[in-house]
């Protein structure tokens, strides 16, 4: 088919390899619908490209994705170390340092291409992530193609893209369907008419040429169809043999392919002459997705499992490894005894690789195959499955699992297993804000194993029953039992438990007001050392959250940007959102509350997101639209106490009623924020002194007569001291600006309520802004300061910073994808700025959106010049 319509995205690609052959090495996502010509594209390049050196990798929706199925792919075109690591299953990071160091040979221009993206596994996007930083420093050109058409809002690739494209490296293009014209120009001289085979195809390149090679003389009802129609005119041995390729997958192995078959080389020869496949001396491929699943849906379901059958017969007597491909094969041949043996290694070695959505889909896939299995091999499936949902952040399918395993390892008498069960469902019971079941459960899985005395198992059930006890502010105890879990693992070599019991007596020394760093920082070190991936995300993640509580922003950075790599190159889902739900507290203490409100929704969106996880994100979205008078924050403050309270646990409480006490000041009900601001003080005895000093500020804010016992971090002991502007000075000196305020505003000083209402002027806080300037008109001061911050007055419609940035950009025509790489955002969280644009300026699409911000004199002339898309 001829490049109609793609000359810019043809040019920007060589402009691109022009760049990386300079050194400076680019990735590029090329994205588009099923069909609009993404691989054509690649393929024109390396036509273009004669002198440069080209693999090729490809993820296969056909089965549960093989982890690192494209680096395997690249593994074998570019041999090396890097094969010979992949066939010593080697490390990935051993993987993909190998491919970094074999795409920096000199020579020649390296290109990679990695197709179908939407497919990868998530060890592949890791390495996705990976090349996204490095690539930069080679001469290569990374080219990953995927379909933007179809991937849900939380699809792991949809996450990744917006991180890639904050990269300089990176750079995207966009493939759209062809106009009316350029279907015309191919449906010259056809017969068909081509403004209803336009309307028909809408403009979809595979779609229209399908349909021009039928060669039917008609445009039949679908592509389908279409494809079908090129297959009746093959031989009955072609389609017998094609009818095999499209159930062994999109990639299609030339020596499984003849032993599954026993096919002639003619009948591949007419294969290739149909173009239904592609293909070299080793391997075919469909030349479409379409098309396969066009000749797959032909096949009928009882045909299906023969054919299955043949495959993995086949795939047996060629000795093949790989686990991902044996497994599907065996479930599609309703072979339950084959499913057994693959599928559990396979969801180990997907888990060893880092990719645990594919390692729970094969435990599931084994379990749906274990009906009468010995309750021992039912037991350990369960294990593996609830294991692998705990790290995706699926807690309550990780809690039936254990449930289910639970009931199994009691049937069999085997205490340690049960115990081991019994601690996975102790956090998956606090994951859930289930706190007291969180705890019975951890206290069982000591009890459990005790009797059977010193061992991993009973250091492990030490470990979990300390982290509940510390949750819930018993931090003695807490102590007291990771130091036993400490004392019996270090003898035994159980890193992992020294790396999780050392974490737990940290966090708990630092809620003591006592020296925390360097045990947090041992076990962050031990954890990463040893490949503890669970455990080093959750020292990265504790490690931010206390440095902040602490308010030492500026060292807790560095661990929430290293904390974010690791866990979303190791694919720990679950610390990765509470990195990232930290990050929301972070943002709104210094007074980023536009940031902090779209990783809020961005996070809230996320429909896997464990309770616990939810809870700071929905307190801090729901405090800061209290603080600027939007609706729809009280709802979120609800549904934070509700989870809150279920925790049982002091640290989730009492923010939460702090929050609620500020809220209630806000609204003018001082007495409603006493109870709340109480009720608080009620349960923060257990806390540090920055918790205690703040429930100290709030109950003298309200006018309570209570006191909180022991001592205060240096801005509340400022502040209960009378001294408001050493207390301001403080907050202003830990970078939060709106303490500093809250400070100035307890004052009856005018200068000092003066700066009070300017500072909440600037940060949004129209309602503290109001409350104070009516304590000033009720003190009789003049002058006093009005209008909201002189960023928004220019904004009759009060748009944030962030908003106007997103308007600006709208008006230049931009996507939302080209808008997150020009703002450095993911392009989700444009999404959400783009509609909050839309809802202030009243304007239901981004072109009236646009005509309404010039009509306003809202943008600049330079954003005014260009058309919104």
């Amino acid at each position: 088919m001829s490049l109609l319509e793609r000359e810019s995205s043809l040019a920007s690609l060589s402009e691109y390899a022009a760049d990386a052959r300079a050194g400076e090495g680019r990735l590029v996502l090329v994205s588009g619908e099923a069909g609009v010509g993404k691989s054509t594209l690649v393929e024109h390049l390396q036509h273009d490209l004669p002198d440069s050196r080209w693999t090729w990798g490809g993820c296969d929706g056909l089965f549960i994705p093989r982890p690192l199925g494209p680096l395997f792919d690249l593994a074998s075109q570019l041999g090396g170390d890097l094969l010979d690591l992949t066939r010593s299953h080697a490390a990935r990071e051993d993987l993909f340092g190998a491919l970094l160091r074999q795409l920096n040979e000199p020579g020649a221009l390296n290109v990679v291409v990695v197709e179908d993206a939407h497919w990868a596994d998530e060890a592949t996007i890791d390495l996705l992530r990976f090349l996204g930083r490095r690539v930069r420093s080679c001469e290569a050109l990374v080219i990953v193609t995927y379909r933007d058409d179809a991937m849900a809002a939380n699809h792991p690739l949809r996450l990744a893209l917006g991180e890639l494209a904050t990269h300089r490296s990176t750079r995207r293009i966009g493939l759209a369907p062809l106009s009316e014209g350029a279907v015309r120009v191919l449906a010259g001289g056809t017969g068909l008419s081509a403004s209803e085979l336009y309307r028909l195809t809408s403009g979809n390149p595979f779609y229209v040429t399908e349909v021009i090679q039928a060669g039917t003389g008609d445009v039949p009802p679908s592509a389908r169809d279409a494809v079908l129609a090129r297959v009746t005119r093959l031989s009955d041995p072609s389609r017998t043999v094609l009818n095999a390729a499209a159930l062994i997958g999109t990639r299609i192995d030339l020596p499984l392919l003849e032993s599954v078959t026993r096919c002639p080389p003619s009948v591949v020869d007419e294969l290739l002459a149909s173009g239904l496949l592609v293909g070299d001396t080793t391997s075919l491929r469909f030349r479409h997705e379409i098309a396969r699943l066009a000749v797959e849906q032909a096949l009928g379901a009882h045909r299906h499992v023969l054919v299955h059958a043949r495959i993995l017969a086949s795939l047996r007597s060629l000795g093949c490894g790989d686990g991902a491909q044996l497994a599907f094969h065996a479930d599609g041949a309703g072979d339950a005894a084959a499913v057994l043996e693959y599928a559990p290694a396979a969801a180990r070695h997907a888990s060893e690789l880092g990719s645990h959505r594919e390692a729970a889909a094969q435990y599931e896939r084994a379990l749906r195959s274990s009906a009468g299995g010995q309750p021992a091999v039912v037991a350990g499936l369960c294990d593996g499955l609830s294991h692998e949902m705990s790290l995706l952040d699926r807690w309550q399918d990780a809690a039936d699992t254990c449930e289910r395993a639970l009931a199994l390892w009691r049937q069999l008498g085997d205490r340690a297993s049960e115990s081991r069960r019994l601690r996975l469902l102790s956090c998956a019971m606090w994951r859930m804000c289930r706190g007291n079941e969180a705890l019975s459960a951890a206290a069982s899985a000591v009890t459990t194993v005790e009797p059977l005395g010193p061992s991993v198992e009973l250091a492990w059930a030490y470990a979990g029953l300390a982290g509940q006890e510390m949750m819930r502010g018993e931090h003695a105890a807490a102590i007291e039992h990771a130091q036993r879990a400490q004392r019996i693992a270090e003898p035994l070599g159980a890193s992992e438990v020294m790396s999780d019991a050392l974490d737990t007596e940290a966090c708990s020394l630092a809620a003591m007001d006592r020296e925390w760093t360097p045990r947090l920082r041992r076990a962050l070190e031990i954890a990463v050392s040893a490949g503890h991936d669970e455990q080093a995300g959750r020292a990265f993640s504790n490690l931010f959250s206390v440095l902040c509580a602490e308010q030492r922003f500026a060292e807790a950075e560095r661990y929430f940007v290293d904390g974010v790599a690791y866990c979303d190159e190791h694919d720990i889902t679950t610390f990765a959102t509470c990195l990232r739900g930290e990050r929301v507290s972070s943002l709104e203490k210094t007074g980023r509350w536009d940031d902090a409100v779209a990783l809020s929704i961005e996070l809230l969106d996320r429909a896997a997101a464990s309770p616990v996880n939810r809870l700071c994100p929905l307190a801090m979205l729901g405090i800061i639209r209290v603080r600027r008078g939007e609706p729809g924050g009280w709802a979120c403050l609800d549904d934070a106490m509700a989870l809150a309270e279920a925790t049982e646990q002091p640290q989730q409480i009492v923010p939460l009623r702090l929050a609620r006490a500020e809220a209630y000041w806000l609204d003018g009900k001082p007495d409603l924020a006493r109870v709340e601001a109480e009720l608080a003080a009620d349960v923060c005895g257990s806390l540090d002194r920055w918790e205690r000093g703040a429930v100290a500020g709030w109950l003298r804010r309200v006018g309570s007569t209570r006191s909180v016992q022991g001592e205060l971090a240096e801005p509340f002991q400022r502040m209960l001291g009378g001294d408001a502007k050493a207390a301001a000075q403080a907050w202003v000196g830990l970078g939060s600006a709106y303490q500093a305020a809250l400070a100035l505003s307890d004052t009856d000083d005018a200068p000092l309520l003066r700066e009070a209402v300017t500072t909440f002027s600037q940060l949004g806080a129209t309602a503290a802004a109001r409350l104070t300037q009516q304590k000033m008109r009720l003190l009789g001061i003049r002058s006093i300061p009005t209008g909201a911050r002189a960023s928004t007055r220019s904004h009759p419609l009060g748009l944030t910073r962030r908003e106007r940035e997103v308007l600006d950009r709208v008006c230049e025509g931009l996507t939302n994808a080209e808008i997150g790489t020009r703002l450095f955002i993911s392009a989700k969280t444009v999404d959400h700025h783009v509609s909050a644009v839309l809802a202030k300026l009243g304007a239901p699409t981004r072109s009236a959106a646009a005509s309404e911000a010039r009509r306003l004199g809202l943008v600049p002339a330079v954003a005014a010049a260009g058309p919104a898309r």
